[in-house]
């Protein structure tokens, strides 16, 4: 029996260096890989410090269409899932860091949860799921 995974999720941004510096400084992402490619491009991988699961391809905009797609890739709605073991840590290093909040934490039957925006406005959950 074969097994799948997901493992990467393309997020379009504006300049590789500022996309980097906002995940892995400001959200506490490690750097996973970053590649010079020969037409210029960069394959530059990072994901939640000792996290599972998928991981974030980085991609700068090189075009229009692409560029028009930075921080509205999922039309508004929250289209990215960040799981925490510590809610209130994590909440309270996001904001000294200066992300932003759109709510306040709330309490819901899945968990402990709060929307906030990455650099480019995509809409991600910070949440802590509930105890089973």
């Amino acid at each position: 029996m074969s097994r799948n995974s997901l493992f990467l999720v393309s997020l379009v941004v504006d300049s590789y260096d500022r996309a980097k510096a906002f995940y892995c400084d400001s959200l506490g992402f490690d750097c996973v890989e970053d590649t010079a490619m020969p037409d210029g491009k960069r394959w530059l991988v990072v994901r939640p410090r000792g996290g599972e699961g998928a991981s974030l391809l980085l991609a700068e905009a090189i075009d229009g269409p692409q560029r028009a797609a930075i921080g509205n890739q999922t039309g508004g709605r929250v289209g990215f899932f960040l799981r925490t073991d510590d809610f209130a840590r994590d909440h309270q290093r996001f904001r000294k860091a200066g992300v932003v909040f759109r709510e306040a934490p709330r309490h819901e039957p899945y968990g402990t949860v709060a929307v906030f925006e990455d650099l480019y406005g995509n809409l991600w959950d910070l949440i802590e799921p509930a105890r089973s």
